[in-house]
This record gives C-alpha cells, sequence and structure tokens, in this order.
C-alpha cells in the first residue's frame, strides 16, 4: 500500500534575516519546528534545519533497511544505533552524508555486518531518493 506523509513550512521575510516553522502534518509527532538561514548555516541555536531533517530521516530508513535485511538472512539484531551528518556548504549545498551505525547482532561476524549495512546504504528508499550526494558509512558490531 502506497503512502504519503506531509509537513509544511510557513516562512516569513528573506533568506537571511527571515525564519520559518516546519509542521509535521502527517503523524503530529513532532512540535513545530523553527528553521532560520543562520541555524542552517552557522550554529542551530535551538532551531532546526533541511539537512537535520534531512539526516533524521535517513538515519530512520538506513536502520529499518538494515534491520529488515539482517532478519531476512535469520540474524536479526538486537539493537542497532544509527547516526546520519548531512554536510552543508552555502553556496555548494549538500556535500555528503555520512552514516555511522553500530550494532548488536547476535551470530554475525563484523565482516557480514558491514557487507549488510552497505547493502542498506545502498538500498534504503531514503538512500535512493539521494543519489546526487555522496554516501558514505562506517559500520561496525558493537
Amino acid at each position: 500500500m502506497a503512502t504519503t506523509r506531509s509537513a509544511h513550512t510557513v516562512w516569513e521575510g528573506n533568506l537571511l534575516e527571515g525564519n520559518g516553522v516546519v509542521s509535521f502534518d502527517s503523524s503530529g509527532a513532532i512540535a513545530e519546528q523553527p528553521v532560520t538561514w543562520a541555524s542552517r548555516s552557522q550554529d542551530a541555536n535551538g532551531k532546526t534545519s533541511p539537512e537535520e531533517l534531512i539526516a533524521a530521516a535517513h538515519s530512520s530508513c538506513f536502520s529499518m533497511a538494515l534491520s529488515h535485511a539482517l532478519a531476512g538472512a535469520g540474524t536479526p539484531p538486537t539493537k542497532l544505533t544509527t547516526s546520519a551528518d548531512v554536510n552543508f556548504q552555502p553556496g555548494e549545498g549538500i556535500t555528503g552524508i555520512h552514516l555511522t551505525v553500530e550494532g548488536t547482532v547476535p551470530g554475525i561476524d563484523n565482516d557480514a555486518f558491514v557487507a549488510a549495512a552497505e547493502d542498506a546504504k545502498k538500498n534504503c528508499p531514503v538512500s535512493q531518493a539521494l543519489t546526487g550526494t555522496t554516501i558514505t558509512l562506517s559500520a561496525k558490531l558493537a
């Protein structure tokens, strides 16, 4: 079954001095979040950015894909901890994403875990949507 998830942003003012609020329409699970150019290009100062939102989407999607692959191979994970670092360079855009995952997976060795993680990196839907960006990975068992 296909699904659609929605969010919207209300932006006021110009890029450098303006500000916006991101709303998560589909779930309402996340409170409205403020966003500014400064929070994107300098310190976050309690505000989010498109890159942080991409990092959240990518880390969760990758974790789901890896969990599914490991379970399908007969070695379901006990725990996966994934972080995504999205690099943004003003004037250039998103210059890369680095995924880091540490897993507790009984019955698997580190090489097999890394191979499964590489496959999940290539095949999770968010990675596929971000193919115009270099995505790197560090993976290890806990």
